[in-house]
């Protein structure tokens, strides 16, 4: 899966790497630093994030402690592993509650969580709670007969709280082992929006009393700022466990996944690649941070 990882992620590789290698070749000082801050910024890294690598860096470099490229490279590592640190705790939830506006990637990375789990011997069944967009009560249909998961959806425009309330019941009456729940994305009415996933989180509350259960955004990396705006809006409203970043393969800026991490103390729990039910991974910061500098 790794490999996969790293081949998915090249154009990251190419755009941002590269820039990393020419800086590390030279001697360090103080408008060295200066020129990784911009490269860092290029990479969507964020104005607060990149301050505070720099910040600490220049920290080092003035105690004597980076005079070489490799002695950034070294120090850069540490940083960014320790921004990325945050660990995502629930990998063995048995419930999925997935949240995103409507595009990025969301019911796509709720079919590949299913085949993951359906291969591995679980029961797996899929709630298609995004009742007020026919497309996709379809698109989780079709993947559903795909991978041998079982669907439970709604009638077109019915409360999406009260599916969940059946799906949730279905889930614990018929001895599921994953429970994968698709929510609406609709930000053109957010207050309505978010509304509704407060209300669809104390029906799985009331339903499965203790049972853990993970909340995942799904946010498109290539969006980059307008992103981190959606992650601010959905976790006032829904408490946000862990981020799935898709569509990373498509764009340079890798620094995304450092900014959304600082900016909201949020783990980033998988990665999520194309259309293919295999594309994704869960998120290692070591080995990602080893890659983009190596």
């Amino acid at each position: 899966m790794f490999n996969f990882f790293k081949n998915s992620l090249s154009k990251i590789y190419t755009a941002v790497t590269s820039k990393f290698n020419d800086l590390f070749s030279k001697k360090i000082d103080l408008e060295g630093l200066q020129e990784l801050k911009k490269i860092l910024i290029s990479a969507d890294t964020g104005i607060k994030s990149t301050n505070l690598i720099i910040s600490e860096l220049e920290k080092q470099y003035k105690l004597g402690q980076i005079s070489e490229g490799q002695d950034l490279r070294l120090a850069l590592k540490k940083t960014l592993i320790d921004l990325l640190s945050l660990k995502f705790e629930k990998y063995d939830s048995a419930i999925f509650l997935m949240l995103g506006i409507n595009g990025s990637g969301k019911t796509t990375f709720c079919a590949k969580l299913a085949n993951f789990y359906s291969k591995q011997g679980k029961r797996v069944l899929l709630v298609a709670a995004d009742t007020f967009r026919a497309a996709a009560i379809e698109q989780l249909q079709s993947w559903s007969d795909k991978i041998g998961a079982d669907l439970y959806k709604g009638k077109e425009n019915r409360d999406p709280a009260s599916v969940v309330f059946e799906g949730c019941a279905k889930f614990k009456n018929e001895n599921y082992d994953i429970l994968i729940i698709d929510t609406a994305g609709r930000l053109q009415t957010k207050s309505n929006l978010m509304l509704e996933l407060a209300k669809i989180k104390k029906v799985i509350s009331k339903q499965l009393g203790q049972e853990k259960t993970a909340t995942l955004l799904t946010l498109d990396a290539m969006l980059g700022q307008n992103s981190l705006e959606q992650a601010k809006l959905f976790n006032e409203s829904a408490e946000i466990d862990g981020i799935v970043l898709t569509k990373l393969d498509g764009t340079g800026k890798g620094g995304f996944v450092i900014n959304v991490t600082h900016e909201f103390k949020i783990p980033t729990a998988y990665v999520s690649f194309g259309e293919k039910i295999e594309d994704f991974s869960s998120f290692d910061p070591e080995f990602y941070v080893n890659q983009l500098l190596e």
